[in-house]
């Protein structure tokens, strides 16, 4: 499940140290991903994220994710950067030179396809990242 993202470049974050550090060198954009076991991150989330990277000509600078209930302390403390937002796995965020700029939370997730996953992110990307 972390190779399901790792694998097409993120970087896993497995401790607060590598959280703070990734999110204080946070220039440009960053996607930001808090993984889970769950259905949905499985059948939807990681799915979507994949096709809208494959996808999508304007992507986030950096990649990297934590991983919930395996990388506690990690999860922990990028759930400290994604306030005011309550704890939510899957979730997907965008930073912009270290600010939160759009979330998608478990809720809007769940009953979703991986396709309207990716529909989102690629909006998404659009609106907030460069063109490369």
């Amino acid at each position: 499940m972390k190779e399901d993202l790792t694998g097409v470049g993120f970087q896993q974050l497995t401790t607060a140290e590598e959280v703070d550090q990734a999110m204080n060198n946070a220039e440009g954009t960053m996607l930001v991903v808090v993984n889970s076991v769950c259905g949905c991150a499985a059948g939807a989330a990681r799915p979507g994220i994949k096709a809208a990277l494959n996808a999508s000509e304007i992507k986030p600078d950096k990649l990297v994710t934590v991983f919930a209930g395996v990388d506690y302390e990690a999860t922990a403390r990028m759930r400290d950067y994604l306030l005011p937002y309550p704890p939510s796995s899957p979730s997907i965020g965008i930073f912009k030179d270290g600010e939160l700029v759009h979330f998608i939370e478990r809720h809007h997730i769940e009953g979703r396809s991986a396709q309207m996953i990716a529909q989102h992110l690629e909006m998404a990307f659009e609106e907030f990242c460069e063109k490369a």
